[in-house]
């Protein structure tokens, strides 16, 4: 397998730069030279990460070298400032014009439009970036790119590691108690020594003298790592379906061509088999981790994973060690096959920093019955190996180095939530009623087959939102009618005679299936979801004939998202009632709603109510337009409330209306999920909520306790004695404390 003669100037740059460490340690002035010299680039520069979130320029050539120790810029800043923040290729043909451009006049840099700025990383860590520049304003080419990040490999192994030197060196990291606040992927505590779980160093060994030979120990490797996931999976029990599901899908992303062949292209370059998984799971990290959905970021701790695997088959490295029963597990990322290696070691908890609700990991762990937190970002470079820790499930909190009395009340607490959960899996089968004999329908919000068992395991009334784009990402592609249809029958079939609301497509803004490329300043409002459908109407009319096939002649619910105006709806709904027309048996009945989710159908209430059987409010995205405030910013996460003026006003708005009209009303959202929104949205009139599957007993517990009709009267008060506040979270939180309510 040949590379076309293109490639042979990085060939040659590598050879050059492997002659050039063979020799010793090589000066950074000698590798820009080189650099500079192969890619035929008037500048190449080198910046390297010092300790404060500085770059410092550490080595240049065509820039003035008296600016070499002197200039400096903060992470985040700059062009080569926002390369490392983002850990991605800033590709310029004029880079001066860049509203990022930050002007340093002692290195004389006017003269060059062009730049390109590649970030070294090593394990995970951008240690510094790598520049080109060029006087002729022009991109630089795929191959050019795709030469300097393997330069940049090579570069990591020559910098020093910086990041938290002064921290380290301090020698308090080892005793100083921390609180780590993320978010609960499995509700429980957990309390143990910590074990760390890094990323498997790369091997010294990055150039190839033999790239054919480095492709059939690829191959022997990936046959060695497939075997390897068929055993695991032969190991789990039949009767563990969440968990046999999860690894069956991830089976089938490690048996997927697609990145084996781009390491087998990066080794063809020149790379050893092992620097070149390295290579592509850095890629594919810097690709995820722009993606704001949680599912979709949630799909590179399996990429890694599999990384590590293939490593570990590569280098013939041994099983890893018994780990003390009851340990914690605390890790940057990780995938469900290695979450049940450590499970099988023994570990009683574990803390992700890049962890989400919805990755496998997650659905693993709940599966399982492991308590874990994720997003506890700054953990692993704090914590050591023996600390002791605790996980707080109920909370989403890591607690490391518990003082005395804080470890106390943990071991308490453990005692209680042990004694809780017996009580919450007898709540299991009966219905949630409140005190005062409310009925509140609790349901689910699902997106994959391996999530269907979760509706036995919590007792929910049926599914309240499916999100039909998830197993279509999941598979990198649109399935055809067939297909679709066979997963909506699974999805029908599970829930029996439980109800099912199928929500249509809701692709773009960050959901774009591979290949797919739409340039928006932003997407969040922009070409996505209903509005793809309505101007591709052959792409909604396969999936909504998918949903009559499926259906079968039993009922069935579907609902649009996104939708902005009446009209979009009615026409939405006239696609649905034209291929209604076509299948045989029709479904009985077929009922046609829409998610509320752009404030502007508030002010078309009386069309979309004559032509809507239901409405769905979608919390997230209600709240995210109400103030228009992106939900995916971490700094304005706890901004605005949904318990606030705003919120209630506006769902009690349509809550008179649609009573008015008959037209039931429900909420789904991680928000209905949490028993204090719970409780407010119950106390509103909202008697139907759907959520994650880890909220349906807690909110059940809640209900049981709560008397309704005393409760109104009182939110109906803190209301009117707080206007002009911008949340009604305490007052509703005290009265329910007060009375001794789970919330």
């Amino acid at each position: 397998m040949g590379r076309p003669p293109a490639d042979l100037p990085a060939r040659r740059l590598l050879a050059k730069l492997r002659d050039l460490r063979a020799r010793g340690a090589a000066p950074l002035p000698e590798v820009v030279r080189l650099i500079a010299s192969e890619v035929v680039s008037e500048v190449c520069s080198v910046y390297v990460h010092r300790p404060g979130d500085l770059l410092e320029l550490a080595a240049t050539e065509g820039l003035n070298l008296g600016a070499v120790g002197q200039t400096r810029l903060r992470v985040g800043e700059g062009i080569v400032g926002l390369c490392a923040a983002q850990g991605a290729v800033m590709n310029l043909p004029d880079a001066q014009n860049h509203p990022q451009f930050a002007y340093r006049p002692e290195t004389g840099e006017e003269p060059f439009a062009s730049m390109l700025a590649v970030p070294v990383r090593r394990s995970g860590r951008v240690l510094g970036v790598l520049a080109v520049q060029n006087r002729t304003p022009r991109h630089f080419t795929d191959q050019e790119v795709d030469e300097l990040e393997t330069v940049a490999m090579l570069l990591a192994e020559m910098l020093p590691t910086v990041g938290n030197q002064e921290v380290a060196g301090s020698g308090l990291t080892g005793t100083v108690p921390r609180v780590f606040a993320g978010t609960v992927l499995m509700t429980g505590i957990a309390i143990g020594p910590v074990v760390l779980h890094g990323t498997r160093p790369m091997g010294l060994t990055l150039l190839a003298d033999d790239p054919a030979r480095e492709l059939d120990r690829l191959r022997e490797a990936a046959d060695r790592m497939q075997r390897g996931l068929d055993e695991l999976l032969a190991g789990v029990p039949h009767d563990a379906s969440a968990s046999r599901d999860v690894l069956e899908a991830y089976r089938l992303v490690a048996a997927d061509q697609g990145w084996l062949r781009r390491v087998a292209t990066v080794i063809e370059s020149g790379l050893t088999a092992e620097a070149a998984v390295g290579r592509v799971a850095g890629e594919l990290h810097d690709r995820m981790r722009r993606i704001a959905d949680p599912y979709l970021r949630e799909r590179l701790a399996d990429l890694e994973d599999l990384a590590n695997r293939l490593l570990s088959a590569l280098t013939g490295d041994k099983p890893r060690a018994p780990v003390e029963p009851g340990s914690i597990l605390l890790a940057r990322r990780l995938g469900p096959a290695e979450l049940l290696d450590w499970h099988a070691a023994g570990i009683a908890g574990i803390a992700v920093e890049e962890g989400s609700p919805s990755g496998h990991a997650a659905i693993l762990a709940r599966a399982l019955d492991i308590p874990a937190v994720g997003g506890t970002r700054g953990m692993l470079d704090t914590a050591e190996t023996g600390d002791q820790a605790v996980i707080d499930g109920d909370t989403g909190q890591l607690v490391l180095r518990p003082e005395a009395e804080v470890h106390q009340v943990y071991l308490r607490a453990q005692e209680t939530h042990t004694a809780r959960s017996a009580g919450f899996a007898a709540l299991r089968d009966k219905a949630p009623v409140t005190a005062d004999g409310v009925r509140v329908s609790l349901m689910l919000n699902v997106g994959l087959d391996l999530e269907l068992a979760q509706l036995d395991r919590t007792g929910a009334d049926g599914i309240g939102l499916f999100r039909t784009e998830i197993a279509m990402l999941a598979r990198g592609a649109v399935a055809d009618v067939a297909e679709q249809a066979a997963i909506y029958a699974r999805v029908l079939n599970a829930a029996g005679d439980r109800p099912v609301l199928f929500r249509t497509l809701d692709l773009g803004a960050d959901k774009l299936l591979p290949g797919t490329v739409i340039e928006e300043e932003n997407p969040a409002m922009g070409w996505r979801s209903i509005r793809i459908g309505l101007d591709r109407p052959a792409l909604l009319r396969r999936q909504l004939r998918a949903m009559l096939l499926a259906a079968n002649g039993r009922p069935l619910s579907v609902m649009f998202p996104m939708v902005a105006t009446a009209a979009e709806f009615r026409q939405a709904k006239a696609l649905l009632l034209a291929e209604a027309k076509r299948v045989r048996p029709a479904p009985e009945p077929l009922l046609i709603g829409t998610m509320l989710e752009v404030p502007a159908l508030m002010w078309q209430l009386p069309d979309l109510l004559r032509e809507a059987d239901f409405i769905s409010v979608g919390s997230n995205d209600l709240v995210q337009f109400m103030f228009a405030a992106d939900r995916g910013t971490s700094s304005l996460y706890n901004r605005y409330d949904v318990l606030s003026q705003p919120m209630f006003d506006l769902l009690e708005q349509l809550l008179k209306a649609a009573g008015e009209a008959g037209v039931p009303v429900s909420l789904c959202g991680e928000a209905a999920s949490r028993p204090l929104e719970a409780l407010a949205f119950a106390g509103l009139g909202l008697t139907s909520l759907s959520m994650p599957a880890s909220g349906i007993l807690p909110v059940k517990a809640l209900l049981a306790e709560v008397d309704l009709a005393a409760f109104r009267p009182v939110l109906a008060s803190i209301r009117r004695g707080s206007r002009g506040a911008a949340s009604l979270r305490e007052p509703i939180a005290t009265w329910a404390r007060e009375r001794g309510l789970p919330v």
